[in-house]
């Protein structure tokens, strides 16, 4: 309870911190829409489509958003090549995804395929192999020791399908992981 109100005295009036033009009113300005922005992309980097559509959703005007989004990417703030990039080596590096993942979520980020198709080719099947094979020895320590191998193959091809791994590369890497789970407790074994 404010101190005015328990001595009856009325509070004195809030100044009103909305500006004029706040969006959702006349669509705002292109300074609140760039300022929008900042703190988006304060958080993490984004496309400029997902900035339009949060700015569009937001209350900005399409024309607003616009010359916004326009000025952010004349000073470099905003460049989807480098977006892609970024998002690319982030999420196959740190996530494990593979190509085919990491293109169906820059389509739904909003990247242009010729801003895309240079972060994705930055991934060599070498690349691949190596991260999906990370990937299978990882998941190799969690699945019980007497399964049945078919069903360790369909559980390990099923895993990186799901991150977005070719099928071919996926079998191939499952069946040389498993040959070598077994070459390594062979070896055990014997000892």
């Amino acid at each position: 309870m404010a101190a005015g109100a328990e001595s009856g005295e009325p509070e004195p009036p809030r100044p009103d911190t909305r500006s004029a033009a706040a969006p959702g009113e006349s669509g705002g300005t292109v300074e609140q829409a760039k300022e929008a922005c900042l703190r988006l992309l304060a958080v993490r980097a984004r496309s400029r489509a997902e900035l339009a559509q949060r700015l569009g959703a937001k209350g900005f005007t399409a024309e607003v958003g616009d010359r916004a989004l326009d000025r952010l990417a004349e000073v470099g703030l905003i460049d989807d090549a480098a977006f892609a990039e970024q998002w690319v080596h982030s999420r196959h590096t740190f996530s494990g995804k593979g190509k085919q993942a990491l293109a169906q979520e820059l389509r739904r980020k909003g990247v242009d395929p010729a801003d895309s198709a240079p972060a994705l080719e930055s991934i060599t099947s070498d690349d691949e192999a190596t991260r999906a094979a990370e990937l299978v020895r990882r998941k190799l320590r969690t699945i019980p020791r007497g399964l049945d191998r078919d069903k360790t193959i369909r559980r390990l091809v099923g895993m990186l399908a799901r991150r977005g791994y070719s099928q071919s590369t996926a079998f191939t890497v499952v069946k040389a992981e498993l040959a070598q789970a077994e070459f390594d407790t062979a070896d055990l074994d014997t000892d």
